[in-house]
């Protein structure tokens, strides 16, 4: 896992620190034979990092983290809002095969199928629907609604939720999609509100470590 790398005049700023702290930035610059100025660009990526934290009036201290003890704080801190996708919903009216040309052009492994109050009434997925087509009846005139999951049996997540809760529940259910829902307006129900996979939990893992890099 990446972490921030800290050249050797940071590295020994958080070694006055550690065994200064509280301590100025002007204290620090003395210890280094330097300017407050020259510091203030290392001691803002110190503090924006999490490697020491600072207070008006009593300078600055060590949080007493690693980087990636910090680097885990950052992750458990997103929620599944920042990395939510555009759901793909059809009507439960639909047959399997109008879900399956949905499917393929939205380019989605997931469908929600929503019931006449737009409400989540079931999810189906690409396995679901490979299986329909296999059978011997005909997919133009079978609802999507005879084979998918229904409510209540469908895992769902609020944006509100941390991304790596979801992450776990994915995998521990060995499935690929989850649907983002908020409760209805008469709360008869669940509208559907975003999708989250494991493409966006991967999204969000790349741009954490290419933060952490830069």
């Amino acid at each position: 896992m990446y972490t921030i790398e800290l050249n050797k005049r940071q590295q020994k700023i958080i070694e006055i620190v550690k065994d200064n702290g509280p301590i100025t930035g002007e204290q620090i610059a003395d210890q280094l034979d330097l300017t407050r100025a020259t510091l203030r660009p290392d001691l803002a990526i110190l503090t924006m990092a999490g490697y020491l934290d600072a207070r008006p009036r009593v300078g600055y201290f060590y949080t007493g983290k690693t980087g990636s003890q910090l680097l885990t704080e950052k992750i458990k801190k997103i929620k599944v809002a920042e990395f939510t996708s555009m759901p793909v919903v059809v009507q439960d009216s639909a047959t399997v095969y109008e879900a399956i040309c949905t499917m393929f052009l939205e380019d989605v492994g997931t469908l929600f199928i929503i019931n006449k109050n737009g409400h989540l009434a079931g999810v189906a997925s690409r396995k679901d629907l490979l299986r329909a087509s296999m059978g011997k009846q005909e997919i133009n005139s079978i609802p999507i609604n005879i084979i998918m999951t229904r409510m209540p049996n469908i895992t769902y997540c609020f944006k509100e939720d941390y991304l790596l809760d979801i992450a776990h529940i994915l995998i521990r259910k060995q499935i690929d999609c989850l649907p983002v829902v908020k409760r209805s307006d008469d709360e008869s129900g669940f509208d559907v509100v975003g999708r989250i996979t494991k493409t966006n939990i991967t999204k969000a893992f790349v741009e954490l470590a290419h933060d952490e890099l830069l």
